[in-house]
């Protein structure tokens, strides 16, 4: 692997006059500033539709996009909607979502354009169909019926369509025809935008960091559609799930919720929905990111219905078996292992074997009391260099509330000699560090504050909001990404 360098920023958070970030003129002016910037690497955040909380990591789908990014130009320009009705006045904060706002008006719109779409008699429909059923068809029922139901969890369900019975389901099928079309609308528009998006950043020799979540939503399209793949009791209510155990941040853990999969039953379909999960991941994105690494070695479990994380066990994944036989179906692909946090000696074997680069965190160096392995002098060539994560603050925001005794480490080792100077001083050790990839999130670069802090893992309601502004893309600051990533030796 060569050195290399990106930028991570989610779609949600490119600048756009439609309220959220999507496949716009500017998603396309973005790939165009990181060319500039002599940049390789666009990471961005999962795709999917966002349920519980907004967070991409809590999805409808795994396999589905998320229809709030499809541009909406596209449908103004074929005469379905027109521009006033697509600006919403109310949106009148461009440094935020706000996803109540856009769930309120955005499907109203995508439903007026489908109407005047005429879309199932299109053969290009036709064919994203045929080749997308396997998990489409799935999906837009699950949506069809939820909607039907008032969003309601599909585990609270009559017992009928909970179990998918196949009456239940020819009939739901027919009666909610226009719905279930609705959604597969959505997703040919998405994979058609997101498709074109990629084939430009890839033209300018820029390739896409997608990222994929270990688990799925309980209230998901994939659970509902494919009960026999988690550990569900025969009402198909989960029967343990997944969490992490209390540590020194987290007196009772946390408690995420997912359902856990059933590994033996894996085994025998030798991971065959997993080489589909991947494959189709490697159509997204050309380098796939996976989050919680650590769960494919030991992942842990939480009886259902306990109301933390405190008495849980863990159990054996998978281990290197499920990547033996993604190598052998997909070959050698360009993946990242998420390896953060408490790790075991097994852990560390497991991404050694699997010869996947693992993550530094710049911000977790300086602690201190001990030393890290988050310090550049103790990387090797084959890592992921972070200044932090969608998950970290700001480079700024993580400075100005560090202890004092940490933040005095950070000026010798990093030579600040101001406050001002952090973020460049973080963003040189990252991009001089041995690490075969660096990736810096935009708002280090954007020397921005904890107000534009992405995630705080644990927390609900002010989460997956920061958007940049159109005006952040300075033609000075291309410059600058470009000095560095030649001074570096990463163009």
């Amino acid at each position: 692997m060569k050195r290399r360098s990106g930028v991570l920023l989610a779609i949600s958070s490119i600048p756009s006059k439609y309220g959220i970030g999507g496949f716009t003129k500017e998603a396309y002016e973005f790939v165009d500033f990181l060319a500039k910037g002599g940049q390789r690497l666009w990471q961005i955040l999962p795709l999917g539709p966002t349920g519980y909380g907004d967070s991409p990591y809590q999805s409808f789908s795994t396999f589905a996009g998320n229809p709030y990014y499809i541009d909406l130009e596209v449908f103004i320009e074929k005469g379905w909607l027109t521009e006033k009705e697509c600006i919403d006045p109310l949106y009148d904060n461009p440094e935020y979502v706000d996803y109540e706002r856009v769930f309120k008006t955005r499907f109203a719109l995508l439903r007026k354009a489908f109407k005047k779409s005429n879309i199932t008699a299109d053969a290009d429909f036709k064919k994203f169909f045929s080749e997308n059923e396997y998990w489409l068809d799935g999906y837009a029922l699950y949506m069809a019926v939820k909607d039907s139901k008032g969003g309601m969890a599909w585990t609270e369900w009559e017992d009928d369509i909970k179990l998918r019975k196949p009456s239940a389901l020819a009939k739901y099928k027919k009666e909610l025809k226009e719905e279930y079309d609705f959604y597969c609308f959505q997703q040919y528009y998405f994979c058609k935008q997101w498709f074109a998006l990629k084939e430009y950043a890839n033209k300018k020799n820029i390739e896409i960091i997608g990222d994929i979540p270990i688990y799925v939503a309980m209230d998901s399209a994939d659970t509902w559609a494919n009960p026999e793949l988690f550990k569900l009791d025969d009402q198909c209510n989960p029967i343990v799930v997944a969490g992490c155990p209390p540590d020194a941040f987290t007196a009772l853990g946390q408690l995420w919720g997912n359902p856990i999969y059933d590994w033996d039953y894996h085994k025998k379909t030798n991971y065959e929905w997993w080489m589909r999960r991947i494959a189709y991941c490697y159509k997204l994105y050309d380098v796939v990111r996976i989050d919680h690494f650590r769960g494919f070695d030991e992942y842990f479990t939480i009886k259902y219905g306990m109301p933390d994380a405190r008495d849980g066990e863990w159990c054996p994944g998978p281990g290197y078996d499920l990547f033996r036989v993604m190598k052998a179906e997909l070959g050698n692909k360009d993946v990242i292992a998420e390896d953060l946090g408490f790790l075991t000696d097994s852990v560390i074997k497991l991404v050694k074997k699997t010869k996947y680069p693992g993550m530094k965190i710049l911000q977790f160096a300086f602690d201190s009391r001990e030393e890290s392995d988050y310090l550049p002098y103790n990387y090797d060539r084959n890592c992921v260099v972070y200044t932090g994560t969608h998950d970290n603050d700001t480079v700024v925001g993580w400075y100005n509330t560090m202890k004092r005794k940490d933040k005095s480490f950070a000026r010798r080792y990093l030579g600040i000699k101001s406050p001002k100077e952090v973020c460049d001083k973080m963003i040189r050790a990252a991009l001089g560090s041995v690490a075969d990839t660096a990736i810096i999130p935009m708002q280090d670069y954007l020397e921005l504050g904890g107000e534009a802090r992405m995630n705080v893992p644990s927390t609900l309601g002010t989460n997956w909001k920061w958007r940049m502004k159109k005006d952040a893309m300075t033609d000075e600051l291309a410059k600058r990404m470009y000095k560095y990533t030649k001074m570096f030796g990463r163009l």
